[in-house]
């Protein structure tokens, strides 16, 4: 077996892939509007109420129709999780990993159409849901060979008299309930590697996107998974997700979305309910309040560019996404002046992500409205210095890149999740200043500074508390294998997923010893 690296982007600067990509929107365009159903033990379920999965670039669009269960669903669905464990969790961990690497293999083979659904459902551009599926691959290509690495002789101290060994055992059904923003990456990402340990998963994926997740449970089948290890629950999250936290046969939880939710979902699984043998472990990944420092001894230029894209790619609609930047007084004109060049320049490119526009729409009419009150916020405690409105010409949820300046550092746009194309800018004193603003927040996920003083790259690296810090580029586009991605304090409980230590959260160790 190769040693892992990273799956290449797809190169749209070459015409002859955007005409390839084009061509695959215009043929899932044709399936628009079609009904899905869960699926539950390998068997289609379907329900009265429905979920339908609207275009945010035209909601006049359907993108497809999908079923919404609640409880007795999702009773069925842990119950074919529960029943399936007792036997995958027997097979061994070389069949386990080789269902990942033909997943990976089909995904590639599908690559534009899985593109053009998730251009289609939740709006990133090309280069965004290209790298979006590049990042499944990669998690199912890493994870596949971790788990084989986990199931090698662990190194343990010898003792005389003693035949010793430590080995990684399953936990039991996990409920993996992931996010839209990554909707195939992470989705794809948080099952494949509770899978791949040994595990059997309920999916509940995002109802604002479903087709993601409706797409991975076909390439699992075909890729040869078991019925029952992996059951798709498009379901009430209020009723049935709340109901599969809690569940006492439930061993683990990965969640991936909003502060309020995870914390909501880890206050869940933490009381024990009657029946319940375990303490549920919750994978959580939440929020952030990311912030780029900008120092006196800063390349301005790369700095803006590093701010500009890390604020603005996919809408600002990132975990890791800059919407703080910190920039010492010495170049903070400068900066400024550069940045409002730059996201002006953004404004032109608004459009359908089907025309691969730079900036697309926002999710749905839900962060539609969040992200404006906020901007209405923004104009009470900073001054606007590019967009800040709704692009009523278009028929979906296209909001302005929108810049806001002399923004105070205890101001709400500077402490709350917007999660959206909004840029507090804050000026500070000078580095000590910039790292105290940075840490300033309940938040902990990424961040970065721009400088070319090492010593004050080296503080950054001791003194700025994130998961994820960069220095000298963006802090959004982490890499499977190379940047371990998790966050502290509110960001959720440092997964370092694409890590050498993520497939720990899904197992458990046992010793034996036995006397000779």
């Amino acid at each position: 077996m190769k040693d892992f690296s990273n799956e290449s982007f797809l190169d749209f600067s070459n015409p002859a892939i955007v005409r390839k990509q084009k061509a695959a929107l215009a043929r899932v365009a044709e399936s628009f509007g079609k009904e899905y159903p869960n699926i539950i033990n390998g068997k289609s379920v379907r329900t009265t109420a429905k979920t339908h999965s609207i275009s945010p670039a035209d909601t006049s669009v359907t993108i497809g129709v999908f079923q919404k269960s609640g409880t007795d669903d999702a009773e069925k669905a842990m119950k074919a999780a529960d029943k399936a464990f007792e036997s995958w969790k027997n097979v061994p961990v070389k069949e386990r990993a080789s269902v990942l690497f033909k997943a990976a293999s089909i995904i590639r083979k599908r690559r534009y159409e899985i593109n053009a659904w998730m251009i289609s459902e939740v709006g990133k551009n090309f280069i965004e849901a290209d790298a979006d599926t590049a990042e499944a691959i990669d998690f199912l290509e890493y994870y596949g060979r971790e788990a084989l690495r986990y199931a090698e002789k662990q190194p343990i101290t010898p003792v005389p008299g003693e035949a010793n060994e430590v080995f990684y055992i399953p936990l039991g059904v996990g409920v993996v309930i992931p996010p839209w923003n990554f909707p195939f990456a992470i989705l794809v990402g948080m099952t494949s590697a509770a899978l791949v340990t040994g595990n059997t998963v309920v999916l509940k994926p995002s109802s604002d996107s479903p087709m993601m997740g409706w797409l991975f449970m076909e390439i699992l089948k075909e890729a040869g998974l078991p019925a029952g290890v992996v059951n798709f629950l498009v379901a009430s999250g209020a009723e049935a997700g709340d109901y599969l936290v809690k569940h006492h046969r439930t061993r683990f939880v990965s969640f991936t979305g909003s502060m309020q939710v995870g914390l909501h979902v880890n206050q869940l699984a933490a009381t024990p309910q009657p029946g319940q043998i375990w303490i549920k472990r919750v994978v959580a990944e939440m929020g952030g309040k990311d912030a780029i420092i900008v120092d006196s001894e800063a390349d301005v230029d790369a700095a803006v560019a590093g701010v500009v894209a890390a604020a603005f790619g996919f809408q600002g609609q990132k975990c890791s996404a800059c919407s703080r930047a910190i920039v010492d007084q010495s170049v903070y004109d400068e900066f400024v002046a550069k940045v409002k060049v730059a996201v002006d320049a953004l404004q032109t490119h608004i459009g359908p992500p089907q025309l691969d526009y730079k900036c697309g729409p926002v999710v749905s009419s839900r962060a539609e409205k969040t992200i404006l009150d906020y901007i209405e916020i923004g104009k009470k405690e900073g001054k606007l210095i590019s967009g800040g409105a709704k692009r009523t010409d278009l028929p979906g949820y296209y909001i302005e890149p929108t810049v806001f300046v002399n923004v105070k550092p205890t101001a709400r746009l500077m402490q709350e999740e917007i999660f959206g194309p909004v840029l507090a800018i804050c000026k500070a004193k000078n580095f000590d200043d910039a790292l105290n603003i940075a840490n300033n927040t309940i938040y902990g996920l990424t961040g970065a500074v721009y400088s070319k003083n090492k010593q004050k790259l080296a503080r950054a690296r001791n003194e700025f508390h994130c998961g994820n810090l960069y220095l000298n580029r963006k802090c959004t586009g982490a890499l499977v294998g190379a940047h371990p991605f998790g966050g502290f304090n509110m960001s959720g409980t440092d997964s370092k997923a694409g890590g050498r230590d993520y497939l720990l959260l899904f197992l458990q160790a046992k010793m034996v010893s036995r006397k000779v």
